[in-house]
């Protein structure tokens, strides 16, 4: 992961940096050791995006089920590749759609993913934030073993994308639009992920 990281970083210096099921038991330990009382009403809504997030990646956990062409173009890479993800535990894309790329990179051992936390290491990242909303996460920058970028991805497949486009077209708020795109979500079951990872490992793996 070494070189992976200097190319990502550069210069700057940056916090913890964790494995994806770190970061799952660090958000757990947060919840579980926070009294929601004792927090304003942005932290108690923040806070509460984060509880629903734990569920959601726990479904996705159960219910998954691999999709043989994605799988046989995973299991085909045969260097090591370095997967990190800027994000934040209450995003709630990163709930629906890394439990499917973790589940996914665990069928090959070269594969491996990290997760940096996005908004206490804001001057170290914004490279990767220059179109449209300027932080959306996840975003997911992929690594070869040399430390040279392979893609970036993120932050919700294309048709999610365009759907939350199209709903802040309509008028709808934060919270109407949000409700619409995990209903999506949980309709889809990752597919469009899928397709969307079969498409970018394409062009960077021999099959």
């Amino acid at each position: 992961m070494e070189n992976a990281v200097k190319k990502f970083f550069g210069e700057y210096s940056v916090g913890n940096i964790y494995t994806y099921p770190e970061f799952l038991k660090m958000s757990e330990d947060n919840l579980n050791n926070t009294d929601p009382e004792t927090l304003d009403d942005k932290e108690k809504k923040y806070f509460g995006y984060s509880q629903i997030n734990l569920h959601r990646t726990k479904r996705i956990e159960k219910t998954f089920k691999p999709d043989d062409n994605l799988l046989k173009i995973i299991k085909n890479i045969d260097e090591p590749q370095t997967w990190l993800v800027i994000t934040e535990d209450w995003c709630g894309d990163s709930a629906q759609n890394l439990p499917y790329i973790e589940k996914y990179l665990s069928y090959n051992e070269h594969l491996n993913m990290f997760v940096i936390l996005r908004d206490s290491n804001l001057e170290a990242i914004d490279n990767y934030f220059k179109e449209g909303n300027p932080r959306s996460i996840p975003k997911i920058v992929g690594f070869d073993k040399d430390g040279s970028e392979l893609f970036v991805w993120g932050p919700r497949p294309k048709f999610a994308q365009d759907l939350v486009k199209q709903l802040k077209a309509e008028g709808y708020t934060n919270e109407e639009f949000n409700k619409e795109l995990h209903l999506w979500y949980g309709r889809n079951r990752g597919k469009e992920l899928e397709k969307e990872l079969f498409t970018l490992l394409q062009r960077i793996v021999r099959v």
